[in-house]
């Protein structure tokens, strides 16, 4: 198998600038054999992505970063979800016993290093390996993330983002047209799903990541950022426990 450069991953995001969807996935998997794999949350509209994933190929490799703090109701729609489409990539993976003990009742006072030690460091070993990541960004997030890219080099590794021109209606549309189960948590408000201190319901007329880290001026959990790994938690001679 060839390794692609930095070079040649450097011409694939304007060459890929007009594809979105399924068409975006089938050129990067035939581009980057075996060097291609998702990020999904399982959230609200995750449904989609990997709705297109499975159309395309349902043992391409898709990363869920468990955190330690996810909702009961998103454990289960992981399980209901990856049986529903047929999904047979599908990899959990957890910060590790150290990051844990390092992040507890860190959502209170510096979220941006909790997200760090829960979600960023797990997903930075995770993803070794991969010249190309697939994720669920749209341009109609906002919260800066109004101009995204189809595809973007950052990082060396190509961030590719299929749902990026989908609007609120195009996702509705593509729930009812493919049939797809929703989120349970959907039903109680929540449009924007990740660990269960940082995300609240969110209000008629608000946006959907309004319920993300309510209070705290952040709205990104760093996975999609450029990298800054969080420091090396310190070595820790009693247990501390989670707090799911």
């Amino acid at each position: 198998m060839t390794v692609p450069t930095s070079d040649d991953l450097a011409l694939w995001p304007a060459r890929w600038a007009g594809l979105d969807g399924a068409a975006l996935i089938a050129a990067a998997r035939t581009a980057l054999p075996g060097r291609l794999a998702a990020i999904a949350s399982f959230g609200t509209e995750s449904a989609v992505l990997l709705d297109l994933i499975a159309q395309v190929d349902p043992a391409l490799p898709v990363i869920v970063i468990d955190t330690g703090e996810l909702f009961d109701e998103t454990h289960a729609y992981i399980a209901s979800l990856t049986a529903h489409l047929a999904l047979t990539g599908v990899r959990i993976v957890r910060p590790d016993p150290a990051e844990i003990a390092a992040a507890a009742d860190l959502w209170q006072s510096d979220p941006d290093r909790c997200c760090g030690l829960r979600k960023v460091a797990p997903l930075a070993r995770a993803s070794r390996g991969y010249a190309a990541l697939i994720d669920g960004r749209r341009r109609a997030h906002g919260f800066g993330r109004e101009a995204v890219a189809p595809a973007e080099l950052r990082d060396g590794v190509l961030r590719l983002s299929p749902l990026v021109g989908l609007d609120d209606a195009g996702i509705a549309a593509a729930f009812a047209a493919r049939a797809l189960p929703r989120h349970p948590l959907e039903r109680a408000g929540y449009r924007s799903i990740g660990c269960w201190p940082c995300t609240r319901p969110v209000a008629p007329g608000e946006p959907a990541r309004a319920g993300r880290w309510p209070g705290a001026a952040k709205t990104e959990c760093g996975i999609h950022l450029p990298s800054s790994p969080p420091a090396a938690p310190p070595a820790r001679t009693e247990a501390h426990p989670d707090h799911e």
